[in-house]
């Protein structure tokens, strides 16, 4: 087996670590457990949740035979790459990175969860050739809905939010949805599900100034539906045809304003069908397997091994 590269993300919502040799990449990863009804974790379980599972993912990554020779180590240390960006989940990764890279005598390379999920992103729908060139990207997870515009930077890129929400992000609409209806936190799958059960259009126009918009109203929206006695499969398409509809039109106004750059989607809102669908059609955008738009580690092991590759100092 090649020399490899081990990654570690550990996410406001999943632990992960990977392995990345430049070809074969394998990812394992557990959802942190979130008491039902309950809108997220706080800080302190989270990592607490993380420092018990870490070692876990690593374990069934080396039962599984996919575990070679390491070559260097690297972890998500922060949320973005912008000054101030910090949440204290991410110091479990970049710890147990740190140290393990230590033990073993090679390089650490720490990059943003941001920055691996556009790595895993190209990587996964075969257009890794992207981190070399100017593209757009779409971060839609649950606490971000940013518009990037993202530009090689050495073994990774710089990505600049350029649009997005202005409040809440889509996944946290999707989310707070979900447990209005009764769905199990993450509410993604379930509304996905949801919407082909539904028999009535409801879509709401979102004002959208400078590629920037706001997502808050949508939530009293949501429960207005809910106190009219609306079926809970036309508030699944209500929500997710709204967001599906302001998304394609923030990217068709950066397309005028940056024609020619491709658009990269990324994060765990991207794997929702309505949405991908929309966009592929009406702007040619790529978006990650379904299995590396959720939070992962492979991006980080893919940047952890662009930056062996190309000789820089851990």
């Amino acid at each position: 087996m090649t020399a490899q590269c081990l990654g570690f993300d550990t996410s406001n919502y999943t632990t992960s670590a990977a392995v990345f040799g430049g070809g074969a990449a394998e990812n394992r990863g557990k959802l942190l457990t979130v008491p039902e009804g309950a809108l997220g974790l706080r800080q302190s379980d989270a990592l607490f949740q993380h420092v018990k599972r870490l070692h876990l993912m690593v374990e069934q990554l080396r039962a599984d035979g996919a575990v070679g020779e390491i070559a260097a180590v690297g972890a998500s240390t922060k949320p973005r790459e912008v000054e101030g960006s910090y949440m204290p989940c991410f110091l479990v990764g970049e710890g147990e990175g740190r140290a393990l890279a230590a033990a073993l005598g090679v390089p650490f390379y720490p990059c943003s969860h941001q920055q691996g999920h556009i790595a895993a992103a190209a990587w996964s729908a075969g257009r890794e050739a992207l981190l070399d060139k100017p593209h757009l990207a779409w971060h839609l997870s649950g606490g971000t809905t940013e518009l990037l515009k993202v530009v090689p930077e050495g073994h990774t890129v710089r990505a600049e939010a350029v649009g997005g929400t202005s409040d809440i992000a889509a996944g946290q609409l999707i989310d707070r949805t979900g447990v209005l209806l009764g769905l199990p936190f993450p509410a993604g799958k379930a509304l996905d599900a949801l919407y082909g059960q539904a028999d009535a259009g409801l879509g709401f126009h979102v004002k959208l100034k400078d590629l920037t918009f706001s997502l808050s109203g949508m939530e009293n929206k949501v429960k207005e539906l809910l106190e009219r006695g609306e079926k809970p499969a036309n508030i699944a398409r209500f929500v997710i045809d709204t967001i599906t509809g302001v998304i394609l039109r923030a990217t068709e106004q950066a397309q005028k304003r940056w024609p020619g750059l491709p658009v990269l989607c990324s994060g765990g809102v991207a794997s929702n069908r309505q949405i991908r669908a929309a966009m592929e059609c009406a702007c040619g955008a790529v978006f990650a397997q379904p299995q590396y738009s959720t939070d992962n580690a492979l991006g980080v092991a893919i940047l952890t091994h662009r930056a062996l590759e190309r000789g820089i100092a851990g």
